[in-house]
């Protein structure tokens, strides 16, 4: 089982859009795929049309009062689960800080579905918290979908410099690459030309900034159930295609 998180400091960057996307490409290809929704805005659940509930909340998760497979939820979806939000996560790192290890909490809860998933992947809310070095222990890879502009740039310097500071701990290859890109803006454009020089990881596919992308809001859906053919599609499914190569 590979877990790959999708993950910025900075929120409303197409972090939600790019797992649920990714995620629908996986199942589509015969991985057995899990979404966790560890968002309490809970847009991912939104978008496959569950309730983002979890009786108990994430405290009952946590404490093991409830079984990580009995919160697990099916989609529309052939090969492809939701662990849904709940509004509780708002308050999970304060859980995860009474647990023992609160680092590896994370992963140690999806550690029991080893064996029924191919690739799990988190939907992580906007911040460097607890939460966050639980993600950052437990992926094996993060994606970090980044806005072409100065302050994106900054965010993942600020990254880079949090898991350099202790390279024993957090270990994830990072994968950043552009996302929401509008080829019109001369900066959007300068970004996208000059900075994978500098950072030499990241990914090739960029996601452009299409209404196809808001509409799945919408339709509730991942953009290649309601339009396959679409640009923001196949933008998706080249993503994903250099994705799975590092699995």
């Amino acid at each position: 089982m590979k877990i790959v998180g999708v993950y910025n400091i900075k929120g409303g960057v197409g972090k939600t859009a790019t797992a649920v996307n990714l995620a629908y490409l996986a199942a589509e290809e015969g991985y057995r795929t899990l979404v966790w929704d560890l968002d309490p805005q809970g847009a991912a659940s939104f978008y496959f049309r569950i309730k983002p509930k979890i009786k108990g909340g994430s405290k009952s998760l946590l404490s093991g009062k409830r079984e990580i497979d009995s919160v697990v939820k099916g989609t529309d979806f052939e090969n492809l689960d939701l662990l849904p939000a709940d509004f509780s996560y708002r308050h999970m790192d304060l859980v995860l800080e009474d647990g023992k290890k609160p680092t590896k909490q994370l992963l140690r809860l999806l550690q029991p579905l080893s064996e029924e998933y191919d690739i799990v992947f988190l939907d992580c809310p906007p911040s460097i918290s607890l939460v966050s070095e639980n993600i950052f222990r437990a992926a094996a890879l993060l994606l970090i979908p980044m806005i072409p502009t100065t302050l994106s740039v900054r965010t993942l310097q600020q990254l880079k410099a949090f898991l350099a500071a202790d390279q024993r701990q957090f270990g994830p290859r990072l994968l950043p690459f552009f996302s929401m890109v509008d080829r019109r803006k001369s900066m959007h454009q300068e970004l996208v030309s000059t900075l994978p020089s500098e950072f030499p990881e990241f990914l090739q596919q960029a996601i452009p900034y299409l209404s196809d992308v808001e509409r799945m809001g919408l339709k509730r859906a991942p953009i290649g159930h309601f339009a396959s053919n679409s640009k923001a599609h196949q933008a998706y499914r080249a993503l994903w295609g250099e994705v799975e190569q590092y699995l």
